[in-house]
């Protein structure tokens, strides 16, 4: 597919600070989950990330919140998201911001 515009990487980034984490009310951006979004020139968008923990009761709410976020996008053909868990997530993770919420 060839386009004369990708998406950015700041608003597949500003996208996914809309998918809230439901029990802690905050965003996968700044809770620190989102680890690299990697955009290919045929409107894939590559997205890896992690969880707080690997037993998230709620992995399928945030993998789909993920990728309805960025499949909204425009020229965005498909969203692929790569659940790892390496590096572990801790919470120096989170943005200044939200830690100062938490600490």
């Amino acid at each position: 597919m060839s386009l004369d515009y990708l998406v950015t990487k700041e608003e597949v980034t500003k996208a996914l600070r809309k998918v809230i984490d439901p029990e802690l009310g905050v965003d996968v951006v700044g809770l620190g989950l989102i680890y690299e979004v990697t955009i290919q020139n045929e409107g894939l968008v590559l997205i890896t990330m992690t969880l707080t923990t690997p037993g998230c009761p709620l992995h399928d709410t945030l993998v789909n919140g993920v990728k309805s976020a960025v499949q909204s996008l425009p020229t965005v053909e498909k969203v692929d998201v790569n659940l790892v868990w390496e590096p572990e997530w801790s919470p120096e993770k989170m943005s200044p911001e939200i830690r100062k919420l938490f600490f």
